[in-house]
């Protein structure tokens, strides 16, 4: 039986309508699973299922999509990388390319390699296509299938791309990152971070209604969920994976000047509050706790910070912020909630520092050298052990950014990542080979150090990663911390600790080193994150003997573009 419609003849629908903002709006399209593809002709945004095999015309405002090849799906299977030219559709498979037309889906061989073929882009006479484990973007010649020439990959991941005039633009699901690299020479002009992970293609597309251009990626992964399973009534929940696909822009502003790139960022919430719960009765008098503030940097910008629980006074150690709580008598038994809420706007960024740019530098200064090249955090740099290493790390080299990324990989090629109760000495924990963020923060503090850079401790805090999760309060499971090292005659430049050693052996990827994401909160740079002080403190209680943290983010919103006017 048919349902019949409850409008009337000639009656029309007011479709629902919000304010549109396609510079903010993700891009869901219906019934795909996984997207491996972009491009855009005219005002049309085409997406690649590679599961379905489905040609999809998407509709950037409401999500709108058609199947272009409805009985031709079967051609485009598995197929990834997206490209079109004139009349021709572009796509990989396997270890080919092939090129089809829009009236007849039918698969025409191009060229075949050795390996497994990533992406293709198409400029008029010339093909270029990235092939992951050739290590190349290869070019050829689009009317004899010869090859012209070859790039070097910018990232270690596999890797889709698209061209926009004079431009190729590379994205890297490993990376976590879209490189905007010379079409001519293939060298490196700025890459981005992305704000979600796992970038599997792009495109450049104008907007048919504003003429906007926007440069969209599409993202394919799995995420893990809990489902209600209806026929196991005693234990109903079951943790499974499902696809996760879907389109955002990406929006970058590159400071030539200041030699760094901001992506895509977000308005958070964050409070850091401890709760008194003493595992022993230690009554205290003339308290002092001091806990760090969020800082300001060239990705963060604190816009207010009020105490929870408490007042606080603030006072400044080396430039940053601290807010001490002072308690005239802390009791046994006492019960006490304490901390702050503070309001940021964070971004990623990565900085553009090239070798060449590091070639020739100023000597580090005396002060310099007298607070961040000694062992200041039982670094155990006295010990042979790490002395050797030292050496071992960064063997002949001589130029600052090749020193510490040949240390970063050094500790990379030894070291796995494992949770610990307690940080071990940098002595222990490489002749263990198993640390955490903080054991890797050690060794490479040690090891840098030994070898004359300058680098600090940064942390404290990872927003969890996921920004489709606006207003519902995210409780991180763990602290985390990184290092800064510093390029005299430039700054401080970031460098994660633990997060890039993902694949056994390397290649390492080098998307957190000179940048971050925007989920990381930096407080406290090169000072104690947190500490207490009284006349009557036992030398062996800790502040986790005392207190337990309560650590909150909510994301907001997200930022308009980087380097917008504030009317934007």
């Amino acid at each position: 039986m048919l349902l019949e419609s409850n409008l009337s003849s000639g009656q029309t629908v007011t479709p629902y309508t919000s304010k549109l903002d396609l510079q903010r709006r993700t891009i869901r399209p219906f019934g795909v699973y996984m997207l491996r593809g972009l491009a855009s002709t005219g005002d049309r945004l085409l997406a690649l299922d590679s599961i379905r095999g489905y040609l999809l015309q998407v509709d950037c405002t409401n999500d709108n999509t058609m199947v272009l090849n409805p009985r031709a799906t079967q051609k485009l299977m598995d197929a990834t990388g997206l490209a079109v030219w004139e009349n021709q559709i572009w796509f990989a498979r396997d270890d080919s390319v092939y090129w089809c037309t829009f009236e007849e889906f039918t698969p025409r061989l191009f060229v075949t390699l050795p390996y497994e073929v990533n992406g293709v882009a198409v400029w008029q006479s010339t093909v270029y296509v990235t092939c992951q484990k050739a290590g190349y973007i290869l070019i050829f010649d689009r009317a004899s299938g010869n090859r012209i020439t070859q790039f070097y990959l910018p990232g270690v991941g596999a890797e889709n791309l698209t061209i926009r005039g004079e431009e190729l633009w590379i994205c890297d699901d490993v990376e976590r990152s879209v490189y905007c690299m010379d079409r001519a020479t293939g060298e490196v002009r700025f890459s981005v971070l992305t704000p979600y992970e796992s970038p599997s293609g792009l495109a450049f597309h104008t907007d048919s209604q504003t003429g906007s251009e926007l440069l969209y990626v599409c993202y394919a992964s799995e995420e893990m969920y809990i489902r209600d399973d209806p026929n196991n009534p005693e234990d109903p929940y079951e943790l499974t994976s499902r696809d996760r696909t879907f389109i955002h822009p990406l929006h970058y502003y590159y400071d030539e000047t200041a030699r760094y790139t901001l992506s895509n960022g977000y308005l958070l919430e964050m409070s850091y509050v401890e709760e008194i719960s003493p595992l022993e009765e230690v009554p205290l008098t003339n308290l002092e706790w001091r806990i760090s503030l969020p800082v300001n940097t060239d990705r963060q910008t604190v816009l207010q910070v009020e105490p929870i629980g408490r007042p606080y006074t603030e006072e400044i150690q080396e430039g940053q912020r601290v807010a001490v709580f002072r308690f005239d008598k802390l009791a046994p038994q006492e019960g006490q909630i304490f901390g702050w809420k503070a309001l940021m706007e964070v971004r990623g960024i990565k900085y553009q520092l090239t070798y060449r740019d590091t070639e020739t530098l100023p000597p580090l200064s005396q002060e310099f050298q007298r607070r961040y090249l000694v062992d200041d955090d039982d670094l155990a740099m006295d010990t042979p052990m790490i002395r050797s290493a030292a050496r071992e790390a960064i063997g002949t080299e001589t130029n600052i950014l090749r020193k510490i990324l040949k240390i970063r990989n050094y500790v990379y090629d030894r070291m796995s990542y494992g949770i610990k109760p307690h940080i071990d000495t940098p002595d222990v924990a490489l002749d263990r080979g198993i640390g955490s963020c903080g054991e890797y923060v050690g060794i490479l503090l040690a090891l840098a150090r030994l070898n004359g850079i300058a680098c600090r401790t940064v942390g404290r805090y990872k927003c969890p990663p996921d920004p489709d999760r606006r207003g519902v309060p995210l409780q991180p499971d763990f602290n985390h911390v990184w290092i800064e090292f510093y390029i005299p005659g430039f700054g401080w430049v970031p460098m994660e600790s633990n997060v890039d050693d993902v694949v056994e052996g390397g290649p390492y990827p080098t998307r957190f080193f000179m940048g971050l994401p925007w989920f990381h909160a930096e407080i406290g740079k090169g000072i104690p994150f947190e500490k207490i002080t009284a006349p009557d403190l036992p030398e062996d209680i800790s502040i986790g003997d005392l207190a337990l943290n309560h650590i909150r983010f909510t994301i907001l919103e997200e930022l308009p573009p980087p380097g917008a006017k504030p009317s934007e």
